[in-house]
C-alpha cells in the first residue's frame, strides 16, 4: 500500500510538470529544455522560506509560485528574441545556469549538501506526516491544476496560442501582441512547475541540485512527447506510462547496476518508435516540427 501511494504522489507531481510544459510546447510550439530549472526554483524557494523564515507551507507555496512566475515571465521576454534552434539552446543554457546557482551558492542553498528537514504541509493545524494524507493532498492539488488547464484549454486564450503557433504573422496582423502571450505562457509554465517543486520538497523533506538537472528537463519533455501535446489527454497518458513503466521493470529482476541503463534504452526506443509511427504521441494532437 505504501508503495502504491508513493507512485500516486509521483504521478501527481509529474502531471503538474507535464501539463505546464505542454502549454508551452503543445499550444505555443516552443520546445523548452528548462522545465527542471523552474521545478527547482519552486522547490528551493518554498523550502528556504519554510526552513529559514518559518513560513508555513501554504504561504511559502504562494510566494514560491509568485517568485518563479516572475522569473519565468522576465526570462521569457529575453528568450523570445531567439527563434527555433536558438530558442532551444537558450533554454538549455538557462537550465545549466540555474543548476550552477543551486549547486554553487552554498551560503543560500547549501550546494551539494542539500536542504534537509523540510517541514511537511499542515492542514487544519495537523501536519500531513502520514503517506495517505500527503497522497490525498498531492492528488487534490494535481486535480485543481488539471481543472485549471482544462479551463485554459476550453478558452479563447488556447485558441489564440494555437493561432500564434501556426502563423505568427497572421496573429500579429490581427492586432495582438505575440510577445505578451508568449511571456504569459512562460509565467504560467514556471508558476505551475513551482507547485510541483513545493510538493516534491515537502514530500521527500530533503532536496539537492541533482534532482533538477538537464536530464530531468529532458525526461519531462520526453514524457509529453510520448504521451502527446496540444491537449490534456497526452500529458496525462505520458505521465502515467512513464512513472509506472520503470516501476514495472523492477519485476524483471534486473541487477541494480544495469537497471538504470536498461530503463534509459527502453525510454529511447519508445520515443524513437513513436516519433516514427505516431509523431504526435499516444494521445496528442500537435505534431512538433
Amino acid at each position: 500500500m505504501v508503495y502504491l501511494l508513493h507512485i500516486v504522489i509521483m504521478i501527481s507531481i509529474y502531471l503538474i510538470l507535464t501539463l505546464s510544459l505542454n502549454l508551452l510546447v503543445g499550444y505555443l510550439g516552443l520546445l523548452s529544455l528548462s522545465q527542471a530549472a523552474f521545478y527547482g526554483l519552486g522547490a528551493y524557494t518554498t523550502a528556504l522560506l519554510m526552513i529559514r523564515f518559518g513560513i508555513g507551507f501554504w504561504g511559502a507555496l504562494l510566494l514560491g509560485i509568485f517568485f518563479t512566475s516572475l522569473v519565468a515571465f522576465l526570462i521569457g521576454r529575453i528568450f523570445l528574441v531567439f527563434k527555433e534552434d536558438l530558442f532551444v539552446l537558450i533554454t538549455l543554457g538557462f537550465q545549466m545556469i540555474i543548476f550552477s546557482i543551486l549547486y554553487n551558492w552554498v551560503d543560500l542553498t547549501r550546494g551539494p549538501y542539500g536542504l534537509p528537514n523540510i517541514p511537511r504541509p499542515s492542514f487544519g493545524g495537523n501536519e500531513l506526516s502520514q503517506l495517505w494524507s500527503f497522497s490525498l493532498l498531492s492528488v487534490s492539488i494535481a486535480g485543481i491544476v488539471f481543472f485549471y488547464f482544462k479551463i485554459i484549454d476550453k478558452s479563447s486564450f488556447a485558441l489564440y496560442l494555437k493561432g500564434l503557433r501556426e502563423d505568427e504573422l497572421a496573429f500579429i496582423s490581427s492586432g495582438k501582441n505575440p510577445t505578451y502571450y508568449k511571456s504569459l505562457v512562460f509565467a504560467i509554465t514556471g508558476g505551475s512547475a513551482a507547485i510541483s517543486g513545493a510538493l516534491y520538497a515537502s514530500y521527500v523533506t530533503y532536496i539537492d541540485p541533482t534532482s533538477f538537472t538537464l536530464n530531468e528537463s529532458i525526461f519531462i519533455l520526453s514524457v509529453i512527447m510520448i504521451g502527446g501535446t496540444g491537449n490534456l489527454r497526452g500529458p496525462l497518458a505520458g505521465t502515467i506510462l512513464m512513472i509506472i513503466l520503470p516501476e514495472a521493470l523492477r519485476f524483471l529482476g534486473l541487477p541494480d547496476t544495469t537497471a538504470p541503463n536498461v530503463r534509459e534504452i527502453i525510454y529511447g526506443l519508445i520515443l524513437v518508435i513513436l516519433m516514427r509511427l505516431r509523431p504526435q504521441g499516444i494521445l496528442g494532437e500537435y505534431i512538433f516540427d
